[in-house]
């Protein structure tokens, strides 16, 4: 039986046959159409888009013996100064590696990771630094399930976050004994109603951290309000939550936010209900990450931080530490220190 196996990804050859040319005018669309027909050139990019043909750069540059050089870096958010920050610190160890950075983002949203690191293997890329999108950990943590399908046997160093059941290495902060400090200064000031914002379900740094968030109540005696948890992640929803609890009949007094976007909300919130004029007074803020100029909000503000260029700069050790040999066959983690410091 001739033809392709369904399983099989298209090639060349396929897009050839289904727009009715030879291989060469498939290769020389791809490159840029030059030489030939623009009606011709219609023909095979339309048969590229209805088989979902991707040109195998790997082999490209196999015949053209020339190694890419290239590490990619992938991250959730490029409008996140955290991650402007992270991706310099990659980019200094790969420089002094000889190597240079290819950015792209997930937005958040697996199955663009996935793509993303297909594109990354495809490229030939010699390996990967991914801070995760936000998974169902839950279905992650099954026995057999593949955390990062996309991958393939792509060189990947995780970074601020870990995703189910991996086999790689992961540069991480001290997420719960950061954030254990940061509540218990929280707690030192007074406070026994405090609010988290955090998502528990689709991030493992949310989770790290609401477990240095408990394991601090419960070293205090004080109990948790789970009425008082706020499962989420964005910007806009932190600041609804927030809305949402100081309207309750009895309001927290404090807030404890997982991350910097989280915490941008989290703030606005509370500073349009001090603008509201209310009797409860301002409540306190911790945050996990720092965020620009807000301690200039009149907020009583306490953050834990580290930094993210450190952070950035340890992942790309790792994997070229792996990529060339230098790491043994378990996965390895790491994890920055945190800071405490208030406003």
């Amino acid at each position: 039986m001739s033809g392709t196996t369904t399983n099989s990804a298209p090639t060349v050859r396929d897009v050839a046959a289904l727009a009715g040319v030879s291989p060469m005018t498939v290769s020389r669309t791809m490159a840029g159409g030059r030489n030939v027909r623009p009606e011709v050139q219609d023909r095979v990019r339309a048969a590229v888009e209805k088989l979902g043909y991707r040109p195998n750069q790997s082999a490209r540059n196999t015949r053209l013996r020339k190694p890419t050089g290239l590490i990619g870096v992938a991250v959730t958010n490029l409008a996140n100064p955290y991650y402007g920050q992270f991706a310099l610190g990659v980019e200094e160890v790969a420089a002094a590696y000889g190597r240079q950075i290819v950015m792209g983002t997930s937005g958040g949203d697996p199955g663009k990771e996935d793509r993303l690191l297909a594109e990354f293997a495809d490229r030939q890329l010699e390996g990967v630094i991914l801070v995760p999108a936000g998974r169902d950990l839950a279905a992650q943590s099954v026995p057999g399930a593949r955390a990062l399908p996309g991958a393939g046997a792509l060189p990947v160093v995780l970074a601020t976050r870990t995703v189910g059941n991996t086999e790689y290495d992961a540069a991480l902060v001290d997420d719960v004994n950061g954030a254990a400090a940061g509540t218990a200064v929280l707690l030192a000031q007074g406070h026994r109603r405090i609010g988290f914002i955090g998502d528990l379900a689709g991030t493992s740094t949310a989770q790290r951290r609401y477990e240095g968030f408990r394991q601090a109540l419960e070293d205090a005696g004080t109990a948790f309000d789970e009425g008082l948890l706020a499962a989420v992640r964005d910007t806009a929803l932190a600041a609804a939550a927030v809305h949402r609890q100081l309207a309750c009949r009895q309001p927290p007094t404090a807030f404890f936010s997982a991350n910097n976007r989280t915490t941008v909300g989290a703030l606005r919130a509370i500073c349009e209900w001090r603008t509201e004029g209310h009797d409860a007074g301002v409540p306190a803020l911790a945050s996990f990450d720092d965020v620009e100029l807000a301690d200039l909000l009149g907020i009583p503000l306490t953050v834990m931080s580290h930094d993210p260029r450190r952070l950035g700069a340890a992942a790309a050790r790792m994997l070229f530490e792996r990529l060339e040999g230098k790491a043994g066959p378990e996965p390895r983690v790491v994890q920055l220190p945190v800071s405490v410091h208030s406003y």
